[in-house]
């Protein structure tokens, strides 16, 4: 066990989540996961078409007398990790129809702002077996920060790498927990609502950085644990199930630590050191008079001045300035601009003489 700032890192802590999450210490956790109980109201049993029952959530945990004291539930245990959350975290809470639109409202009022919503499409959901609503293929995520403007961590470049180097949207189709991944006990469920990896997967490693604190007041099976584990975060869970711990335990123990950082850390590009585009023309990658193109394959064009501005038609302004002007829209000049090899004839973004600056900052 290590402990950074009286924090329990990486183990697993028996007790009430509200309770456990008032005896941290205050902006302490870098990330929260949160799957709280859904509240599902179910007033009988399920049965498919062959007779057989539904294994469904008809846990305790999930029984509340009525809204009032679930949504009384819910103040308590946001308001906890709102406590522990850094300024620059942010949270994430998963629900279906049955609780997170009473969740999200819950979160409004505590001052929570909201930076997306994501809807988890089951590619392989249960089916509704009664025949008398649409299936429900997907679940809902919220994501937050604690206070709204505050810097926070979003590994953009990371995500898109693993969307095919696509920007990745909103809409995230993963199967549900199925096969080897289900953790079963005597062949039951051990956890009747253990998420899939893949699903934290893209959570931890959007949202936080090797080293950070992630916390799942409702841990579970331990899902949150073993991917924080997999991508070299540090992890506290909550669980007042003691059947659970063991699981959980059991489960993470069984990783096995990744022995190197490298893998984990990515460059950000937003976090680099600045480089002004006068210093492209200061260390001749670009001259005066030289023109460029604004897109890899478009007739727009500016001349580049000694100052290190941009002549466009009668405006002149920065790369970002022109650019903006001709986009009508917000633009970063260093992705739109492009200058002309003169071995190859190509167009190529001047980001990446920006990036042959900084890569000889740092030799």
């Amino acid at each position: 066990m290590m402990r950074i700032m009286d924090i329990p890192l990486d183990q697993i802590i028996s007790g009430d989540c509200v309770q456990v999450l008032n005896s941290l210490p205050e902006k302490s956790v870098d990330l929260i996961f949160a799957d709280p109980p859904y509240n599902l109201q179910l007033s009988q049993e399920l049965w498919r078409p062959n007779m057989t029952r539904v294994d469904a959530v008809n846990d305790e945990w999930d029984k509340f007398d009525g809204f009032a004291e679930y949504d009384q539930f819910t103040r308590q245990w946001l308001s906890a990790c709102r406590r522990v959350l850094k300024d620059t975290g942010t949270l994430w809470v998963i629900g279906s129809y049955h609780n997170i639109y009473r969740v999200g409202a819950i979160l409004m009022d505590l001052g929570y702002w909201i930076l997306n919503d994501v809807v988890w499409i089951k590619t392989n959901p249960m089916p509704n077996f009664r025949g008398v609503r649409f299936t429900n293929a997907h679940e809902t995520l919220i994501w937050a920060q604690k206070i709204k403007g505050a810097r926070y961590t979003f590994n953009h470049q990371a995500m898109k790498s693993l969307n095919d180097d696509l920007q990745m949207r909103s809409d995230w189709e993963i199967p549900l927990c199925t096969g080897k991944e289900r953790i079963k006990l005597n062949g039951e469920k051990a956890h009747t609502t253990q998420k899939p990896e893949a699903l934290l997967y893209r959570v931890i490693l959007s949202s936080s950085n090797p080293g950070d604190i992630v916390l799942d007041p409702f841990f579970g099976s331990g899902t949150t644990g073993a991917v924080a584990k997999k991508l070299k975060r540090h992890w506290i869970g909550i669980e007042k199930d003691e059947r659970y711990i063991q699981i959980a335990k059991a489960r993470i123990d069984a990783i096995q630590a990744p022995p190197a950082d490298e893998p984990f850390t990515f460059p950000d590009k937003r976090r680099r050191r600045r480089v002004p585009f006068g210093a492209l023309l200061e260390n001749g990658l670009l001259q005066p008079g030289q023109k460029l193109y604004f897109g890899k394959a478009g007739n727009t064009v500016a001349v580049v001045l000694a100052n290190g501005l941009l002549k466009h038609d009668s405006m002149t302004g920065s790369i970002h300035q022109v650019g903006r002007e001709i986009l009508k829209a917000p633009c970063n000049g260093w992705e739109h601009w492009y200058y002309v090899d003169e071995t190859s004839g190509e167009r190529i973004v001047i980001d990446k003489l920006r990036q042959v600056l900084l890569d000889a900052a740092s030799d």
